[in-house]
């Protein structure tokens, strides 16, 4: 089973799918084989990462309700080293569907450990800004979640009800799992923000990234191009800070990496 890193926040538009897209090119990058799964029904991550959720003939839908293998399901991107099972349309009613099968919570860990997926070293789940069984699978497959969010008040007061989904899923279906929280859009001007990061820190200590994510108009047109940051501005400061973070990361899956790169 490949490492497995959840990209998850209850509020929207903290830039989770950016992370995911960014996070597996750094990986691809590096030789290390990285899947993404795109777990938000809105298909985001499908649609930047090149692909057209309507021509997708297989989605993680089909994947998690057993009508199709992992394997089948992956698809190549435009970047060497990175797979993804994409979203489509299926994804819209699959939240009722999987209430109805017993142990739904881990069908996805279920997933990942198909022989299939064995060649990947990393897996990156980009999860829809909700709680429901999407979320749930997740959580409970991943070995560690990444939090992202801004260094504003909403998004802030939106960190306690994903701690406590977190605690839940610990207590219920996954006692490892680990968190790491993001500093998302810093916007290094004024103090405001600095102020909040300062906090941030004293309270979650080594719970928080050391690399900060900035505002980046660069992103804004990465994800217009349907390529991640690292390839449509490879010399950008977004680039240059989502390279930090997977340095930071790699320790995590250094593991898995001995045997599983390129």
């Amino acid at each position: 089973m490949p490492y497995v890193i959840a990209i998850c926040h209850q509020k929207g538009g903290v830039g989770k799918t950016t992370t995911a897209l960014a996070l597996g090119a750094c990986f691809a990058e590096r030789g290390i084989r990285t899947l993404a799964v795109d777990l938000d029904p809105q298909a985001n991550l499908t649609f930047t990462i090149g692909l057209e959720p309507e021509k997708a003939p297989i989605s993680v839908a089909e994947v998690l309700t057993g009508e199709a293998t992992p394997a089948r399901a992956v698809t190549e991107s435009t970047v060497p080293g990175l797979d993804i099972i994409p979203s489509n349309a299926s994804m819209r009613d699959i939240s009722r569907r999987l209430y109805q099968i017993p142990e739904y919570e881990f069908l996805l860990r279920w997933a990942l450990k198909e022989p299939g997926l064995k060649k990947y070293a990393v897996g990156l789940l980009d999860c829809p800004p909700s709680v429901g069984p999407l979320t749930i699978n997740a959580l409970s497959a991943a070995d560690l979640v990444i939090v992202p969010s801004q260094c504003e008040y909403y998004s802030i007061q939106a960190l306690t009800d994903m701690f406590e989904l977190i605690h839940a899923v610990r207590d219920r279906t996954n006692p490892a799992l680990a968190y790491r929280l993001l500093v998302t859009m810093f916007d290094a001007r004024g103090n405001f923000h600095a102020n909040m990061l300062a906090e941030l820190r004293e309270y979650f200590k080594e719970g928080l990234f050391q690399t900060t994510i900035g505002f980046d108009t660069k992103m804004r047109e990465a994800q217009a191009a349907g390529l991640p940051i690292t390839i449509h501005a490879p010399r950008s400061r977004g680039a240059s800070q989502y390279r930090q973070l997977a340095e930071e990361l790699y320790p995590y899956v250094s593991d898995k990496t001995q045997v599983q790169t390129d």
